[in-house]
């Protein structure tokens, strides 16, 4: 059986983030967990092979986090996102130095998501 790591990102903002990674990144809402109607909330999204927690809970995580993400088709992506044109995020493609093309997004919270499609 083979094991998954799943990130766990800190948000604030249901609503900003909903925006962010549903409409802009069309992530999909797996589940969504609160223990009362007042509580944080808790949730799965995922997108293809990504899979990602977010939690409004304080001790869960600390804004600021940076995931690393192989992808495929990064350029067909890149192309999707911009015509979007969001107005939070304007991303670019970049060769980095481990021959990769990379595209990194920050969310409203301060997390950083680097995709990056090995060139070899």
């Amino acid at each position: 059986m083979g094991h998954k790591i799943i990130p766990v990102l800190r948000i604030f903002d249901y609503a900003k983030a909903h925006e962010f990674y549903m409409d802009w990144l069309e992530f999909t809402i797996d589940w969504e967990h609160r223990f009362e109607s007042n509580a944080p909330l808790y949730l799965q999204i995922s997108r293809e092979h990504i899979t990602l927690h977010l939690s409004e809970h304080h001790g869960d995580a600390s804004p600021g986090a940076k995931v690393f993400i192989e992808f495929q088709n990064i350029a067909a992506y890149h192309h999707l996102l911009t015509s979007k044109n969001y107005k939070f995020n304007k991303p670019g493609l970049e060769k980095s130095p481990w021959n990769a093309i990379c595209m990194e997004v920050t969310d409203p919270f301060g997390n950083k998501l680097l995709f990056s499609e090995s060139q070899e």
